[in-house]
């Protein structure tokens, strides 16, 4: 689904771009018949900076002609016209994502709402519904772009279960002033996603999965999940397995994040610990994500770490990485690799150059200006 982390660790040692060009176009994709025909994509450019976001995928997607159109849901947004949340999943939306199978997708966004006490966001009924129960965020550092640890690379994968935990939606208030809020934990979710962790460790080349939990101190749920990632581990004897408690994880996250490769999570610790990665490497707009199911087998593709960033709304500031390199993962999700390995270069080449970051990387350029410098360079290769 990702670039090879030997291709990641080739740019990370400062190989010239002709070399990595080279590199890639000595490679042969035999695909299947039928791969290379037009796909229907669900597009979902959801509030705050998405619509920006997702004009530029559309940019990209014309550029690099790919073989896909966008059904497109432009009225699609996390709260109604007077502010409340949207509390049910539009059905046309639902039929176009069980029938495409993939999504590039904004978030969505409402305001918290004191009269509302459904717990339940537009972005969690959504997975709920599918049943998306992986979340994958991939935190990398890019050449060119200053990250908390200088010179030192970092290259770690979050794979967070998404559908239960403290995100379960079951709380109620027992008497005035006392409110009960249930994490609710199932050896069946716990045992998917330590599979599926392992299985992207297997897949990736990547040598250590990482459990992150607290049962030290919830003993019955995060123990049941310790558990199971414990079991799952057996059957994978090529990937280091460890355990790590939330707290500690987070501490050595800031000081040797290096440490890390995969980690596995429940719910709730791996929302943290994504946007803790994601600072480390620059932010909200370089980090690329995805969620994936398997009954119906749905992938949703969006920015890792979910920012709606209203306050960069129609002022042509929006960083496109995350985006653009999220739409990168689809495209090899969709075995179209040749796509993926353009469109990652031409952002790897573009973000060498610092007149070419944005102000959330402290530079100064635009999105237009940034988005104008990936063509010129998808084109001139």
């Amino acid at each position: 689904m990702l670039l090879t982390r030997c291709a990641y660790g080739l740019l990370g040692r400062g190989m010239a771009s002709g070399a990595l060009r080279s590199l890639f176009s000595t490679s042969t994709y035999v695909h299947k018949p039928g791969e290379g025909q037009v796909k229907t994509v669900t597009l979902l450019p959801g509030d705050g900076i998405g619509p920006e976001l997702t004009d530029c995928v559309e940019r990209v997607v014309g550029v690099l002609k790919a073989p896909l159109v966008f059904e497109k849901f432009d009225s699609i947004s996390g709260a109604n016209s007077d502010g409340t949340p949207v509390e049910e999943v539009p059905n046309d939306l639902i039929e176009s994502l069980k029938r495409n199978k993939v999504c590039i997708k904004g978030t969505l966004w409402a305001k918290l709402y004191e009269q509302n006490t459904n717990t339940q966001s537009l972005n969690v009924l959504l997975r709920k519904e599918l049943d998306l129960y992986v979340n994958l965020v991939h935190c990398f550092s890019i050449p060119g772009v200053e990250t908390r640890h200088g010179e030192t690379p970092l290259d770690i994968t979050i794979v967070r279960e998404n559908t239960e935990g403290e995100y379960s939606g079951l709380e109620h208030e027992v008497v005035p002033g006392v409110v009960e809020s249930l994490k609710v934990i199932t050896e069946r979710s716990s045992r998917r996603i330590a599979e599926y962790a392992f299985e992207y460790a297997t897949m990736n080349n990547r040598r250590k999965v990482t459990a992150v939990h607290k049962a030290n101190i919830m003993k019955l749920g995060d123990g049941q999940f310790l558990s199971a990632c414990r079991e799952i581990s057996s059957s994978y004897p090529n990937i280091e397995f460890e355990e790590m408690i939330v707290d500690a994880t987070c501490m050595k996250l800031v000081s040797t994040p290096e440490h890390f490769d995969v980690l596995v999570t429940p719910n709730l610790y791996g929302n943290l610990v994504s946007n803790l990665c994601a600072g480390l490497v620059g932010g909200a707009g370089m980090c690329p994500g995805a969620n994936v199911g398997r009954d119906p087998s749905i992938a949703i593709f969006e920015q890792g770490a979910r920012h709606v960033a209203r306050s960069l709304v129609g002022k042509n500031l929006a960083n496109p990485t995350a985006m653009l390199l999220s739409t990168a993962m689809m495209f090899r999700h969709l075995q179209w690799p040749s796509f993926a390995e353009r469109l990652e270069s031409a952002i790897f080449r573009v973000l060498k150059d610092p007149a070419n970051h944005t102000v959330d990387i402290n530079g100064s350029s635009s999105t237009s200006t940034y988005m104008d410098a990936i063509v010129r360079e998808l084109r001139a290769r």
